[in-house]
């Protein structure tokens, strides 16, 4: 049996099966990227709820795995040369799990840079963006008297949806094939509809993104994914 006790995570959230991948998350548009994943590419995991609370996030187990108090973040029993590793940061898992499984990260070198590119367009732009727009929009900053913090997240968001809507034109896949790019950006766009922001950013507009979406949404991994682990 594996052993994970070097992992002070599996003592608040103890493994099933330890046998396993084990997934520590919750279902917003970074923690569903990693079941989603799970979910497309076979591998077997067992889900570990861990809220946004301090409590869970802040807590001493949750920070020796992730030092950045993020979901979501994983321990894998099999890892590299067969030794357990542990992992945060869901671009990163993102790209481990595609070359652990071999799936969704393109057949040769030039189709994992665009991969990668794309990837790291969600990571470093659309992600971060949308984020400051929820902020703004939709939670504490909707209340300031200041209103350019707003407008200037609503005009980046539709400047990114403009790109990817741009790109979108003729294919069914922002980088070719379906790839964790996808994974990755698809549910960055749903959150909009949380944040109540789709009218703000001329969500409507925008034919090809919600195409894509519809087509994101409609796969059944995806389902799965994106409530797992369950809220509730």
């Amino acid at each position: 049996m594996a052993d994970l006790s070097a992992f002070p995570i599996t003592k608040r959230w103890p493994a099933q099966n330890p046998e396993i991948l084990q997934l520590y998350s919750f279902p917003t548009p970074n923690g569903v990227k990693a079941s989603i994943a799970l979910e497309e590419m076979g591998i077997a995991y067992e889900a570990h709820k861990v809220t946004l609370s301090d409590a869970d996030v802040k807590s001493a187990e949750f920070l020796s795995l992730n030092p950045n108090n993020k979901i979501p973040a994983i321990v894998d029993p099999n890892g590299p040369g067969g030794a357990p590793i542990g992992l945060f940061e869901s671009g990163a898992i993102l790209i481990y799990l595609a070359e652990k499984s071999g799936q969704f990260f393109g057949s040769d070198a030039a189709e994992k840079a665009q991969i990668t590119q794309w990837l790291m367009f969600q990571m470093g732009g659309l992600g971060p963006m949308l984020g400051q727009l929820g902020f703004f929009y939709k939670f504490a900053g909707s209340e300031w008297d200041d209103k350019r913090p707003q407008e200037r997240y609503i005009a980046e968001a539709k400047r990114l949806l403009a790109v990817l809507n741009l790109e979108l034109a003729g294919k069914d896949w922002i980088a070719g094939n379906y790839s964790i790019a996808d994974m990755a950006i698809a549910p960055w766009l749903r959150a909009l509809d949380f944040y109540g922001a789709k009218e703000a950013v001329e969500w409507e507009d925008h034919t090809n993104l919600v195409d894509y979406l519809d087509r994101f949404t409609s796969r059944p991994a995806v389902q799965k994914g994106l409530v797992t682990p369950p809220r509730d």
